[in-house]
């Protein structure tokens, strides 16, 4: 098992890519924390992966918040080994149209808080910890009506590596992880209807040259091995997990003869 006798914390770990990777760190031999909003998934988590789980209510734009959460995972468990700063919101802010509120509300939650979150697990991290950051295709991609969520996630890979720099001398790596369009419930009210969100990912899948939309396992086994010793020499680093989208977009079946 990779993550035998590690603790990992994971933000946003009570749905979507963050359970996902809770699941794996579990099954992988790790003691996971994990924090939402939500108390009903909380539960959920911890009744279906058990005692090795920790839940803890708390929103990762609540600074203090998250400090109370950290301690609290290292006093149970010990000091912290993988972080998965995982937490984070959709967002449409088209230029023209978008209140500073809605702006704000992006930059705060996927940025801001994610330079919080790691400095508020600093003083509980072992050195040699892994640090993993969650990027996005769409901090490369220019899709309109994105600007708050791309420069959030262009942030975020800044960021990785500043922290690089800073924490290399405890031995602690810093790696972004930037899914592509992946099924989780980040995408619950892109379409109206079961009908419409299927013809969604068909539109979707055929701008992927491999052809399909991810899936959160996907994204929770490139966490996993940033986490693990197998990336032992990987720093400062940024997997895109997207199908090829950002890389070779010209191969999408959409193109294809």
């Amino acid at each position: 098992m990779r993550l035998a006798g590690k603790v990992a914390l994971i933000t946003g770990g009570n749905s979507g890519i963050g359970l996902a990777t809770a699941r794996l760190f579990v099954a992988e031999g790790a003691r996971v924390a994990v924090t939402g909003r939500n108390p009903a998934t909380l539960q959920a988590v911890t009744d279906e992966l058990g005692p090795d789980v920790l839940a803890i209510a708390a929103d990762v734009t609540d600074t203090a918040a998250m400090e109370n959460a950290v301690a609290q995972v290292a006093a149970q468990f010990g000091k912290i080994d993988v972080l998965f700063a995982n937490a984070g919101i959709p967002g449409n802010t088209p230029l023209g149209s978008t209140p500073l509120a809605a702006f704000r509300k992006v930059i705060d939650t996927n940025l801001t808080s994610v330079f919080f979150t790691v400095q508020a697990a600093l003083p509980h991290l072992n050195d040699n910890a892994s640090i993993i950051l969650n990027g996005s295709v769409i901090s490369v991609l220019g899709n309109p009506g994105y600007a708050a969520y791309a420069a959030s996630k262009a942030g975020v890979r800044a960021m990785a590596r500043v922290f690089a720099s800073e924490l290399s001398p405890r031995g602690i790596r810093i790696n972004v992880v930037a899914p592509g369009a992946t099924r989780t419930p980040i995408w619950n009210g892109a379409a109206p209807t079961e009908a419409a969100f299927a013809n969604l990912e068909k539109r979707i899948a055929a701008t992927t040259p491999l052809g399909r939309i991810g899936e959160a396992d996907h994204i929770a086994k490139t966490v996993l091995f940033l986490a693990s010793d197998d990336a032992a020499h990987v720093q400062g680093a940024e997997i895109f997990v997207d199908g090829g989208s950002t890389a070779s977009p010209a191969g999408a079946p959409i193109y294809r003869s």
